[in-house]
């Protein structure tokens, strides 16, 4: 993904459309050729650490019954993003579903019937002509709180994020470097929470402020804004990244999108992978080195054990420590979540066990 001026932007959304007039006006069946966004057009570059996109298309036809609908959406949507970016407004990729739905006139048929069906075509048009979303003027709405000795300005504003009190600092929908600005940063790392109520309790327990750090959780699968300003914080502070999950499949799988990128999203991975994050935890040898109770054991199902063997096949979690850590779940055949360190006391986790861990370099 580059980065291109608002003119050159408008320029690649217009040469579709006249690509596509073309077509019509030679009696030929336009089509649009959109890079394909699956597992099977992704590798895992080891050089890099993060999961790239291959060089696999796919062909949307407007004159073709299971594609005209998509293909038309997709032109609406074009269409629209290239009006943000000449007004130089921004949307929400919600408000952007709501200004482009309504029933075609004449017909029973609606142009978007959910979100479910704008959000991926947006997705289509960043690989279609190579431009991020976050350029092209649309943001989501963001669910990343951050915390800790930092000073950032914010729009213009200057915002001391170490004074936000409980609530944090909401990492706003887009972070780029034009929006959001590191001021002054004295922390030693950035820990990544999964869990919102983890982060909080960490928060009211000040562990930001005894350990130096920044505290950050995208509560549970992050967004693309989290991931994005975890990127700038390692790439440009130059700071360590931990990140703490639970332990599970899923908590496992968050750890690798905030370390190596997504398979849907990979065209992504290099402005959002942080490929030297390390796992801290929850791990199996937690278990024993820190006495969990059996309290705290929950029993995996069908679903994990799903998640756990896709997880096994993945390039990126064939190292021997994580194949070692994912046999080891299964054949302990439970789960634990991070929450349950309170079991051990309210204020363990921020107390003990991870100053413990990160002072032994326990971490994957």
């Amino acid at each position: 993904m580059i980065m291109l001026t608002d003119k050159e932007i408008v320029e690649r959304l217009v040469k579709i459309g006249i690509k596509v007039l073309d077509d019509l006006k030679k009696g030929e069946n336009p089509a649009l050729n959109i890079p394909l966004r699956s597992l099977r057009n992704v590798y895992y570059d080891e050089n890099t650490g993060l999961i790239k996109l291959k060089d696999s298309f796919q062909e949307r036809y407007y004159f073709n019954i299971g594609q005209s609908k998509k293909f038309m959406q997709t032109i609406l949507i074009a269409d629209r993003i290239k009006w943000l970016v000449e007004q130089n407004k921004t949307l929400s990729i919600r408000q952007l579903f709501y200004t482009l739905k309504h029933t075609i006139p004449g017909f029973k048929e609606n142009t978007f019937d959910s979100q479910d069906e704008s959000d991926p075509i947006i997705e289509d048009i960043e690989v279609l002509i190579n431009v991020l979303r976050e350029n092209l003027n649309l943001f989501a709405s963001s669910k990343g709180v951050l915390a800790g000795p930092m000073t950032i300005i914010d729009s213009g504003d200057e915002i001391d994020i170490s004074k936000l009190g409980s609530a944090g600092y909401g990492v706003p929908g887009i972070v780029e470097p034009d929006v959001i600005k590191f001021k002054d940063c004295s922390a030693d790392y950035v820990l990544v929470v999964e869990k919102d109520a983890v982060w909080a309790r960490l928060n009211e327990d000040k562990y930001w402020k005894k350990n130096n750090c920044l505290l950050l959780t995208g509560k549970g699968q992050p967004s693309r804004a989290e991931r994005r300003i975890l990127r700038r914080l390692h790439n440009e502070l130059k700071l360590p990244v931990y990140v703490f999950t639970d332990m599970d499949p899923w908590g496992y799988y968050i750890y690798s999108v905030y370390k190596q990128g997504s398979i849907n999203l990979a065209y992504f991975s290099e402005k959002s992978g942080v490929p030297n994050a390390k796992f801290l935890g929850f791990k199996m040898s937690d278990v024993k080195n820190f006495e969990m109770p059996q309290d705290s054991f929950i029993k995996m199902g069908d679903q994990d054990y799903k998640r756990l063997k896709e997880l096994s096949s993945y390039a990126w979690f064939q190292t021997k420590e994580w194949q070692k850590e994912l046999k080891e779940l299964k054949k302990f055949g439970n789960k634990i979540e991070q929450d349950a360190l309170v079991m051990k006391g309210i204020e363990f986790a921020a107390k003990e066990y991870l100053p413990k861990k990160i002072e032994n370099k326990d971490w994957i």
